[in-house]
C-alpha cells in the first residue's frame, strides 16, 4: 500500500470514528421508536458494565454519572466508618456534588439509572442526580448491580423519596448481557 493510500484509509478511518462518537451524544431511539438514556453511577467498573450492555439491549444513550471528586479505594472501604461512602450514606442530606449533568434530558421517554447497591439501597450521588435533573413525566427504571442485595428495596426508597415520579419495577443485572438483558426486559 502506498503512503498516499495509507493517509487515505487512515483519514476515512478518523472520519467513521468520528461520526460514531457524535452519535453515541445524541438521543438513541430504542426499538419501540423511544428515546432511551441508560445513567449510572458505577465505582469499582462493574455497574459500568451492565450499564453498556443494557444500552446495548436497548439502543439507548450512556451516560456516566461522575462524581465531581472521584471515589479513591479509601472512600469506598463500607466496614470504615469514617470513609467517605460510609459517611455519605448514614447522612439522609448528603449530596455528592456531580461532574456534568445531562444537558438535554427533555429528549429522552425512559430512563434507566443505575448504581451499585450500597447499604441495602442507592448511593446518594444518585439522589444528587435524580434532584439535578428534570424527570416528571419520564419513565424511569432502576437497575443495580450487587455482591449481595437485591434491588427491591432501592425501588421502595425511591419511590418514596420521589413520589412524583414514574417508577417501573427495578432490575438487578449481575454479570448479564445484551441478549439476557433484552429476554428480561419483555
Amino acid at each position: 500500500m502506498t503512503m498516499i493510500k495509507r493517509i487515505i484509509t487512515f483519514c476515512i478511518g478518523l472520519i467513521i470514528l468520528g461520526g460514531a462518537a457524535q452519535a453515541q451524544d445524541a438521543p438513541s431511539p430504542s426499538p419501540s421508536g423511544k428515546k432511551v438514556l441508560v445513567a449510572y453511577f458505577s465505582a469499582t467498573g462493574t455497574t459500568a458494565a451492565a450499564a453498556k450492555e443494557l444500552a446495548a439491549a436497548t439502543g439507548g444513550t450512556l451516560h456516566a454519572i461522575t462524581p465531581a471528586q472521584p471515589y479513591s479505594e479509601a472512600d469506598l472501604d463500607w466496614r470504615d466508618k469514617t470513609s467517605r461512602c460510609y459517611v455519605e450514606m448514614h447522612n439522609p442530606a448528603s449530596r455528592p456534588a456531580l461532574k456534568g449533568g445531562v444537558a438535554n434530558m427533555a429528549e429522552y421517554d425512559t430512563v434507566f439509572i443505575g448504581f451499585p447497591i450500597w447499604w441495602n439501597t442507592y448511593p446518594s450521588i444518585i439522589a444528587t442526580f435524580i434532584e439535578a435533573h428534570d424527570l416528571k413525566g419520564k419513565k424511569l427504571i432502576p437497575f443495580a448491580t450487587s455482591g449481595g442485595s437485591g434491588i427491591s428495596n432501592s425501588g421502595t426508597m425511591l419511590k418514596k423519596a420521589y413520589p412524583t415520579l414514574e417508577w417501573k419495577p427495578g432490575m438487578l443485572l449481575n454479570g448479564m448481557g445484551a441478549s439476557e438483558i433484552r429476554a428480561k426486559l419483555k
